[in-house]
């Protein structure tokens, strides 16, 4: 199974971006499924997570009620919608996905298997 992530973009602050991961399975194979982000000089952080048995999810306080995370299961497809986007959101995104990993755990990048190529979000101030 591969992660295909697309989407990415120059944009100005206060626009709007959504990404892509495209799996060459179900999506539903994998018990967790996010999106990643590393800007130069940082460390990768989790943006967005889901479980596909609970449908729960995690954002960072920073992204709460600007980012959604979504699947499309017919479609085999992850999303992130990305609103109100800021010059500090600017970085390359990631998806990942899990078959099985602790619950507590699926914010923690450090803890998915599989990851897709990156795509480039900047955000122009």
């Amino acid at each position: 199974v591969q992660l295909q992530a697309s989407g990415g973009g120059l944009v100005h602050t206060g626009e709007s971006l959504r990404l892509s991961c495209a799996a060459s399975g179900s999506v539903l194979d994998f018990y967790a499924i996010g999106w990643f982000r590393q800007a130069p000089g940082k460390e990768r952080g989790a943006v967005s997570c889901i479980t596909n048995s609970e449908g729960t999810t995690y954002y960072p306080d920073s992204m709460k009620g600007r980012f959604t995370i979504s699947t499309d299961n017919a479609k085999s497809t992850l999303y992130l919608q990305m609103n109100s986007l800021k010059p500090e959101d600017t970085a390359v995104y990631y998806c990942a996905a899990d078959k099985s990993l602790l619950t507590s755990l699926y914010s923690d990048g450090a803890q998915y298997d599989l990851w897709g190529q990156g795509t480039q979000v900047t955000v122009s101030s």
